[in-house]
Parts: structure tokens; sequence; C-alpha cells
């Protein structure tokens, strides 16, 4: 397991629980995106000359990690975006708003982050298309929730592998071969669970999917949209420009191949490049070894919390990094500035998303394999100071 030596942020004497909103970035990453610009600072698919060349070499190199990362079949089905966000946003503009018709129905988990939830709004509102809700119970979700929304009408279930919330964990594979035996398509939100857990999209099935580089020690302005190479040719690009034709004229408009035709204009070069070796740090460690720690690190966690009687544990028996707490009488916003005082950085709020029937803004704290137990003690010691807890909220 690597340790802080890895990370210039761990120098910085903060306890870093909101790795769910972003990571750390290790030396390696901020290494790569310096040689960059110091090295063979060029634009890529524009110059007939070496260090042009070397930029298209270093980001198809990228490509071929993140295909060998997810276990794509082909490297051409890996897109280059900016975030989840816009991932799923060309997923549902440049694909789905042709596919679907009016009528068809698209489910979505009543507890998926914004993100996968509002681009459908959109496309509703669009076209005479029906989301249809399926809510987390306990904030788990069953497969059995998914049946009882299933009609002849269904064409879409778009869902997280992994709740930014709760932590919900979802068996994709088993919800894939549910949607595809009724001829359903499968979109999946793996911003939560790429950095986390093993993917691999030919085992699971799933149609599309969309991750973000900055939640896996990868740099920020680095998004993967991943399609089955059959629904590609079907999509329509969301963005035209530079670098995604093959030639044009008044009357026709001829594209390049996938997936150039999705990556119009400059790209993030030095953020792609950089990637690379986020891609590499993690798989020097391992997938399963970072899955396990982070179990051992929240089994720590909740098992100190629960030991203080007036904090309130939402999510203690989901899957996921994150755990989800409040204390009576005490706002999130304002427990989150008292942690901040003791150098603790949670996140509080509503998280771009819903938690079951929860209405109130909570705390999270989010793990990541660099977290420490040293670290959580840190975090349980500040949370056992009630008095003072209370006079900083002024109660």
């Amino acid at each position: 397991m690597k340790d802080k030596n890895d990370f210039p942020m761990k120098d910085k004497n903060i306890v870093y629980f909101d790795n769910a909103a972003t990571t750390f970035k290790p030396y390696r990453v901020i290494n790569k995106i310096n040689e960059y610009y110091l090295d063979y600072n060029a634009n890529s698919h524009r110059g007939d000359y070496d260090i042009s060349f070397k930029v298209d070499d270093e980001i198809d190199y990228t490509r071929d990690l993140v295909k060998m990362f997810i276990n794509a079949k082909r490297k051409d089905e890996i897109i280059f975006t900016k975030n989840t966000t816009e991932s799923l946003n060309i997923i549902a503009f440049g694909f789905f708003l042709n596919y679907l018709n009016d009528g068809d129905e698209i489910i979505l988990s009543s507890s998926e982050h914004a993100s996968n939830i509002l681009p459908w709004l959109i496309l509703s509102a669009k076209k005479k298309i029906k989301i249809v809700f399926v809510d987390s119970k306990d904030e788990k979700l069953n497969i059995e929730d998914i049946k009882e929304k299933i009609t002849s009408k269904t064409r879409l279930i778009s869902i997280a592998e992994i709740t930014n919330v709760s932590g919900d964990k979802r068996d994709i594979k088993t919800i894939c071969k549910l949607a595809h035996k009724c001829g359903i398509l499968v979109v999946v939100d793996a911003a939560q669970s790429a950095p986390h857990i093993k993917i691999d999209v030919q085992d699971t099935g799933v149609d599309f999917i969309a991750f973000s580089a900055h939640k896996m020690c990868g740099p920020t302005g680095v998004g993967v949209l991943y399609g089955k190479m059959e629904l590609l040719k079907k999509m329509v690009p969301y963005t035209f420009g530079g670098g995604m034709n093959e030639n044009y004229n008044e009357e026709h408009l001829e594209l390049v191949e996938i997936p150039y035709r999705f990556e119009s204009g400059t790209p993030n070069i030095a953020d792609i490049i950089g990637f690379s070796e986020a891609i590499k740090f993690l798989n020097e460690i391992g997938m399963d070894t970072i899955e396990r720690k982070e179990k051992y690190l929240r089994k720590y966690l909740i098992d100190e919390l629960e030991k203080i009687p007036y904090i309130k544990i939402y999510n203690k028996n989901n899957e996921g990094s994150t755990v989800i707490i409040n204390i009576d009488g005490i706002m999130s916003g304002d427990l989150g500035l008292y942690l901040n005082t003791k150098g603790i950085c949670v996140r509080s709020g509503k998280h771009c998303a819903k938690m079951g029937d929860n209405k109130e803004d909570t705390v999270r704290i989010s793990l990541y394999f660099y977290n420490t137990y040293e670290e959580i003690d840190i975090l349980i010691d500040a949370l056992k100071n009630k008095q003072e807890i209370y006079n900083f909220a002024g109660i």
C-alpha cells in the first residue's frame, strides 16, 4: 500500500475526509502534467512534428490504459470528456434523444446524484418520456425494486453503481442481465465506484458508463465516457468543431472515426496525459487491495462513531466508502465548520442527491485508501467534545 509520502497534500497537516468530492493527487501525476508543459507542450492532431506526435502518443496511451482498467473490448470505445456530468449529458442528448420515442419510460433511483437525474428530466421535457423513480428501502436498492417498475415501455435504466451519499452498492451485472432480457439499455454512473472497486464492463454487460479522473487520484477536468461500439456508432456528437470532421462544405459534413468525432476542439491535454499515471498508480496498488483497505477503515470508523451516543449514523449497513452522520440539534453546516477548526475536512449539506426519505442536511465522511486509523481517531476525538460543538454552534 502506498503511503503519505506519495501525496504532497498529506503534508499539509489536515485530515481529509472529502474524497467522494475529489481525491489527492500523487506526485507522479503532478510530475507527468509538468512533464508535458516542460518537455513537449504542443497541440494534439495538429502538427507534423515530433513533439505533437508525442502528445498524440501520450493521449492514445492513456486511452489504452483506461480501456484495460475497465476491461473494454476496444480502446476506441473510450471517449474523453471533462467529467462524469458531461459524459452523462452526452449519453442523454447524443444518443437517447434520438433513441427514445414518445411514451417510452426511463427508470432512475431516487437517490441518484443530480448529474444522473437532471439530464433525463430535461430530456423528458423535450420529448414525451416518462421518468419512473425507484425508491431505496433502508438506503439500499434491491433488484426486486427495479423489477416492479419495469413495463413494456421501459427502454432505459440509468443508475449509479455506488451512490455518493448513502454508499449503496448496486449489483450492476444482475441489473444488466434483467434489463437486457427485456430489451432495456443500462447506463451506469461510476463516479463513486471506479475509484474504489474493480470495473469490468464486459463482465457486467453495461451499455454506457461514465466516471471522473479527479475522484481516483487523477487531475480535475478529465472524464471518461465508455459505450459499446454498436451504440457509439448511433450517437450524435454533442459539440461540433475542430478535429471531429473529415471534410465539410455547405451541403455535407463527414465525421472522423470514433472516438475523435466526440472530442472536438483542443482536449484537456496535460490532464489526460496526467491521468495515465493515476491509472498506473491504482493498478500498482490493486483495486481489490483498495476495496479491502477501505472496508476495514469504514468498519473502524463506524465502530468508533457508535460509541458516541449523540451521533446519528444513517448508512452504517452499506458498502461504499461514505459514512453519513448528524448530531441532534446541530446543523450539518455548523458541524462541518466546527470540524474545520480542528483541521478536519468533511462535506455538509444534501450532496446533490436525496438519501431515501431523509430530508435533512447531513455531514458526509468519505474515505479513500490513503486515509489512516490515526486520522479517524482525530475525527472521533473532535466529535467527543460535545459541549465544545454546541458552544461553537451557539447552542
